[in-house]
Order: C-alpha cells, then structure tokens, then sequence
C-alpha cells in the first residue's frame, strides 16, 4: 500500500461511522485462552459470511488456525442471538440482524513464532490472522482495536498500528490489520533515529539492560550498513519501523517480516548464545523492508488470505535477501572475514551436492513453498532428494551473481538499488522477467541473458571456482575422505537410518534406505554414529553393511566414494588485486 492510499484511508476512516471494532481480553491467560469481541455497524446485506484466515502474511502456505476457535456466538445491537450458520471448515453466515452483527469466541493460542499466536503471563504475542476472525466484504473498511492488557503483569502494548490511545490501535483497512504483528508484555524498547524516521527495538526477555545495550548497537550498524545498500530507508508509515523481538524460553526460533515492522522469536536469551545467534534473523527480516515487501512479487498482490500464495521469485525475494544475511553480519563486524567465509561452506554444499536440481529449477524451487513453508502432512515425501530452498539455492546465487559482476566491475548493490528504484520505491510489483530485463539495463544483455539462461531457467552451476578465486576465496573438495550417504541415530533398536538416502550416494545405490536399522560393518558392530564414521574412515574402498529391515537382517555391499563436500576459505596466497576485491566486497559501506 503506497503512502498516498494509506492517507486517504486514513481520511476517509477519520469521517466515516463504518469502523470495524476489535476487543481483545486476557483473563485466562495462564490457560493460553482469550476472548475476542467483534462488532460490524451498518451492515446492509441480510447475511455476511464470517471467518478465519488460512494463511499469514510472510508465509507460502496454509494454516487453518480456525481450529483453535471455540465459544462463537453472534448477536445484534441489543446484545439478542441471530442466527449463524456454520457452512464450511472456515466461517459462519450470520443473517437475520439489525444492521450490527456483534461476534464473540474464544482464542487458543500456545505458538510463539512468526506465524501463530501466543498466550500465557508471559505475554501475549499475537499474529493478526491466527488471532482475529474478520468480514470478507468489509476489507476496506478501517479498523480499530483495542487490547485489554493484563495491568497486574505489566503487560504494554507495541505493533506497527496506528496508535489512538495506550491500549488502542488502529489500521486503514484489513490488510494492514492483518499485517500487523503485536507484542503485549512487560518488554524493554530502544531506539534511535535515521534520516528522519525512528527504528524501535522492542526487547521480550529476561537479560539484562547491558545485554540489550550491547546487541542494539549491533542491530544498529546492520541498520546502518543495510540502508547503505539502497542509499534511502523506506518510507515507513507513521515515520516508524519495530522490530518485535521475543527471546523467551516458551518461544520457537522464527522471523517474519511485515511492512513496518518484523517479529523475532527464538528461545535462546541474549546471554546463552543469542547475542550471535539471533542477530542474522534481525538482519534477515529488516532486509524484507525493501526486498519483498516494496520490490514486491506480482504473484503475491492482492495477497489470499483464504488459498495458499504462490510465487516463483522466491529464490530472489527470499534467497538474495538470504545471501545478505551474511554479508551484513561481515560488513556490520558482528562477524569477521573468516567467519563469513567459512560459513558459506554449509549452504554451498546443501545446494550443489542436492540430487534435486535434476528436477527443478529455481522457480520452479520456489513454486514448492506451500508445500514446506511450515506446512504439515503426514505422509512421507522424497524431500531429500526432490527439494532445495529456495532461500539456500538464491543465496548461493545471490553470491554467484555478486561475484560476477564484480568481475565487470559492477556488483549486487547497485543492481539491487536499480531494482528498488524501479519496482520497489513506486511500490510496482514485478514479475520473474522484469528481473532479468532490470540486469540486462545494469550489466548489459549478454551477461544478463547468460545468468538467466543458465541458472535461473536451467540448474546449471556457475563456475565458483574462479569467482572466489577472484576476490582471494579457496574452494576445494577433501576427496582423501571417504563418503557413505546417509543420516544415521542412536535409537533402542540400533543404529537407524533416519531418512531417505540421498540417490547417487554409496548407501542409495547399494539399497539402503529410511528406516533400516544397521547392525554390523565388515563384521564389527556399530551402535553409535561416531562409531560407524570411525568403520567408514578406515574401510578400503568398499564396505559390508548388515542391517534389519522390516525385522529380516540383511547383507549389502557398498561401495563407497570419495568426500563431495566443499570447504571454503579465504586464501593466503591470493593475489593482491583478489585481495583488494575481496575487502570492497565485504567492508563497510
């Protein structure tokens, strides 16, 4: 939504009677439970229908959070019951009023993250459509909500919303209702100004202030050198961004990014690891700001709160933003170099040494969100060797594509800052093809076509060999190792393979698969995977394999390979041109 509509909302809400209201209470906290009252006015049809979002803003797939609503009642104006009708899985038709239909239910909500909602005394952390039910045909209307805090813990109130009072809040409409995650607990806020706006960091923990204190001068430079990127913020509403952080031990790790605002979650406290392990997320998601929630997916406007939201720019939306993730952390100095560098050696191996990429591309890696992003089934898939990341594989190609404009003298930034310009401070929402046009504008046609030809629209790999070896990076295989292909457990029964083996390796080519249990290696027994690695290091080419499969023991020979996983380091011979390269590439900006 650009600033000009979000004013004239704002306008037309401030002179307008059609307000839809929102009360939420806690009385019941210490059971995860609350109670939520709705009143739409002036309803003109005889029947509305009432329901439940299936997905949230940020995420790619569905999420059927009617499932922890209960208690739902309608009334009219004098508070009389009328009559709802429960016609699917998801909503109500509520008819016969008086021109105000008035809902009432409970809320179960016990999830902390980026996507659901959480209550309990330690606060109530709220994500807007696994909280609060809503009129379909009312979307444009405005919105105000009020929060009922718990006064006896403390309990405050901070959101992206407008604010109208302490515990009262408003939105232009549902949408932004909607994408607007809030915190109400007893947290700590920091904050600072850039260029006119102010960024708050609203801290949920039990640390200290001098904890805080050293993590927000963090935050700040990765503010900093993020901004650097695009030259500008954006233009956030209210002239305010918040990061909602919650870094409680009832939480789970997650981030999810909104249009002014972001939530952190993670169980890990600020003294125990987090000071660096949650650190990237913050970069992660404020990097959202600019790409993916203005430089915006076509596929994703007007967002479906009712179908899973489907986009094949996901390897750019959420895979460049990956591959800054840790750049930032180097160029903020939360990490050095080295760490950076060695730390791209994960990715870079979850990606290239995937069987998946003989399947789909990165779009078409994209197109598969629904089915992973938090999404849930029960039956088995073949993931491990059918899907890689979206957020891994972009990464890994943000990087190739850095890397190689840097050999035309040109980089990432200021394509990203082209794509910004274009698509993002006008807030135009772009499809897969305007990306390739904007670096055919930037590096020309040739290199453009190459890039997309061959990694976008095709698997193939770029030569990383010599991009690192071009900004003074090593990358070289351990093939003196020797290379089984499979996830192994301790378990009651012994040593269990625990899921599918990746196909081409050792273990899928000679048989073996999910669920086996291995006994023996070349005779000797193994019950401890440092045990078998031990088996495996030492074996001579190949190795005899006993294990228990549907409770029938079983031979299999295996023939094993040599190690396929990268390491990645800085070089200590480079070149000094590579190193120069190398410090423009990852110094502060």
């Amino acid at each position: 939504m650009n600033k000009i509509l979000l004013t004239l909302l704002f306008l037309s809400f401030l002179g307008n009677a059609q307000t839809n209201t929102y009360n939420i209470s806690f009385e019941n906290a210490v059971h995860h439970e609350a109670k939520v009252n709705i009143s739409f006015p002036e309803v003109k049809s005889n029947t509305i229908t009432i329901r439940m979002s299936r997905t949230s803003p940020g995420r790619y797939a569905l999420h059927e959070f009617i499932k922890n609503i209960y208690g739902f009642k309608a009334t009219n104006s004098k508070g009389e019951m009328i009559d709802a009708k429960r016609v699917d899985p998801y909503s109500w038709e509520v008819s016969d009023h008086d021109g105000t239909v008035n809902i009432e239910y409970i809320l179960f909500a016990n999830r902390g993250d980026g996507t659901y909602s959480q209550i309990d005394e330690t606060h109530a952390h709220l994500n807007m459509p696994a909280t609060f039910m809503y009129a379909e045909e009312f979307e444009h209307r405005p919105v105000k909500v009020n929060f009922d805090v718990r006064e006896d813990l403390k309990w405050k109130v901070t959101t992206q919303l407008k604010e109208e009072s302490a515990t009262t809040y408003s939105a232009p409409d549902l949408y932004y209702f909607m994408d607007s995650p809030t915190e109400i607990s007893d947290f700590q806020m920091k904050s600072f100004d850039m260029n006119g706006q102010e960024i708050r960091f609203a801290l949920h923990h039990q640390g200290t202030p001098e904890e805080f204190e050293k993590y927000f001068e963090d935050v700040k430079r990765i503010v900093e050198q993020e901004k650097a990127v695009f030259s500008e913020l954006p233009d956030f509403d209210y002239g305010k961004y918040t990061f909602l952080a919650c870094y409680m031990p009832n939480v789970l790790g997650d981030g999810m990014e909104h249009r002014n605002s972001t939530i952190l979650t993670d169980q890990e406290s600020l003294s125990d690891g987090g000071m660096k392990g949650n650190i990237g997320t913050v970069a992660h998601e404020f990097f959202h700001a600019w790409n993916v929630e203005r430089i915006r997916p076509d596929e994703l406007e007007p967002f479906d709160f009712t179908e899973a939201n489907m986009t094949g720019s996901l390897w750019f939306a959420e895979g460049f933003t990956s591959y800054y993730t840790g750049l930032f952390l180097c160029r903020a100095k939360v990490n050095t170099p080295q760490e950076y560098i060695e730390g791209l050696s994960g990715t870079f191996n979850y990606v290239w040494n995937s069987a998946a990429l003989e399947y789909f591309n990165p779009i078409e890696m994209s197109y598969q969100a629904p089915f992973v992003d938090a999404a849930t089934s029960v039956d088995p898939t073949n993931f491990e060797n059918t899907f890689v990341s979206y957020y891994s594989y972009g990464s890994i190609l943000g990087l190739a594509l850095d890397l190689s404009l840097r050999q035309e003298d040109l980089n990432l930034d200021d394509f990203m800052k082209l794509m910004w310009k274009k698509y993002g401070k006008t807030e135009v929402a772009y499809e897969i093809g305007d990306i390739e046009e904007t670096l055919k504008q930037y590096a020309g046609e040739e290199f453009a076509k190459d890039f997309f030809s061959k990694h976008i629209y095709q698997s193939e790999k770029p030569d990383y060999e010599n991009l690192f070896r071009s900004v003074g990076v090593s990358i070289k295989r351990e093939a003196d190792k020797s290379y089984f292909g499979a996830d192994l457990k301790k378990t009651d029964d012994g040593l269990e393979i625990y899921r599918n083996t990746f196909k081409g390796s050792p273990a899928y080519e000679a048989g073996l698969d999910s669920g086996d249990i291995i006994i023996s290696l070349n005779g000797t027994a193994v019950t401890t995977p440092e045990e078998f690695r031990k088996q495996i290091a030492s074996a001579d080419g190949s190795v005899k394999v006993n294990y228990v499969r549907f409770g029938e023991e079983r031979t299999s020979e295996v023939k094993l390979k040599p190690d396929p996983t990268y390491s990645i380091k800085i070089d200590p011979n480079a070149s000094k041109e590579a190193v120069k390269k190398r410090e423009k590439w990852l110094s502060p900006k």
